[in-house]
């Protein structure tokens, strides 16, 4: 056992969770998060606004689940990336569990 985690941004949220089912990974769960990417100091500094936040509202879902969910899981992605128009791909990564209850 694994622990899948992914991170979109929201408007890719129901897409991820069309390639878990795709991939029958049944059980996650997930939070709603910003992510950030770093700016320029050009770009911060000629900001209206300088102090508000530049986060993209995203979310980010993790699974503890098998080996070969997790391989299907990154083949839907890889594919589906590829087809994106956006900066903003689906990331996802996997830890191993040492152990667990």
């Amino acid at each position: 056992m694994k622990l899948l985690i992914v991170t979109v941004v929201d408007e890719f949220q129901k897409d991820v969770l069309q390639l878990f089912k795709k991939a029958n990974i049944e059980s996650y769960s997930g939070s709603d998060i910003e992510g950030y990417k770093n700016a320029s100091s050009f770009m911060m500094n000629s900001s209206w606004f300088p102090s508000e936040k530049g986060g993209a509202d995203s979310s980010m879902f993790f699974s503890f689940t098998e080996d070969e969910k997790i391989d299907s899981f990154f083949s839907l992605v890889t594919q589906f990336n590829k087809t994106l128009e956006t900066n903003n791909p689906i990331h996802a990564v996997v830890v191993p569990i040492e152990r667990s209850i």
